[in-house]
């Protein structure tokens, strides 16, 4: 059976393009080769209006706001695509409200859906239940790919190998390396919380002489870094 009619021929093919992060764009170059080439297979199945939708690209599709998605939710519910391509179905959605919500506004207006797989309907029930069971599919996978992740980053930590963030005056160096600021200035404006922390034995007489021993020729520093506060200053001693 021909899923492709004359009607859908008349309207819009729509081929939505996404990689989840800036870092795919830079280093997985293939992928975007192959969903922009989705323009030529719409062409080869007839249809003469072919519109691309890459906004979504560097964006999850696990829930985060999508610009382009939502764009095609529009177009389809004006009655304006007669077809939405996408390489598979984890590039439309990875969570089932996004995935379903664009099936029923297909089947509603007589919107047809293709990937590399196949052609389908949402109107017939075969079709609608292949494409339900791919949205689940590409929602696990997405829930195991977070639950590695999440799994990673604790046995990280354990180890005591996991840096999130650095104190005020310290710089990460690689992947896992800290090391103080190369800046003078910074180093010596730190020094000089330590070096009054020593006189005072208080934090919070630190951070109220702060203005008096800070040098006005240290601002560039003191901008950079920011001026100590009571929890800063107990942060730095700790460090030291």
């Amino acid at each position: 059976m021909n899923k492709i009619t004359a009607e859908h021929l008349q309207r819009t093919a729509c081929v939505y393009i996404r990689q989840s992060t800036p870092d795919q764009l830079v280093h997985n170059l293939e992928s975007q080769r192959r969903q922009y080439g989705l323009a030529d297979r719409a062409r080869q199945l007839g249809w003469t209006g072919v519109e691309i939708i890459d906004d979504d690209l560097g964006r999850s599709g696990g829930g985060v706001a999508r610009p382009g998605f939502e764009r095609l939710l529009a177009a389809i519910c004006e009655g304006r695509v007669g077809a939405v391509l996408a390489i598979e179905a984890s590039r439309l959605a990875r969570n089932g409200r996004d995935w379903h919500t664009l099936i029923e506004f297909c089947g509603l207006v007589g919107t047809i859906i293709v990937d590399e797989d196949g052609i389908y309907d949402p109107r017939h029930p075969n079709d609608r239940l292949l494409l339900g069971m791919k949205g689940t599919m590409s929602e696990l996978e997405l829930s195991m790919f977070r639950q590695r992740s999440q799994e990673a980053l604790r046995q990280k930590a354990r180890r005591g190998a996991l840096v999130l963030g650095v104190a005020a005056g310290y710089v990460k160096v690689g992947r896992e390396g800290i090391e103080k600021n190369p800046d003078q200035r910074v180093q010596e404006a730190i020094g000089l919380v330590f070096t009054k922390f020593a006189e005072f034995q208080s934090a919070r007489q630190v951070h109220i002489g702060w203005p008096q021993a800070h040098p006005p020729g240290r601002a560039a520093a003191d901008a950079r870094m920011g001026c100590p506060d009571q929890g800063s200053s107990r942060r730095l001693h700790h460090l030291g």
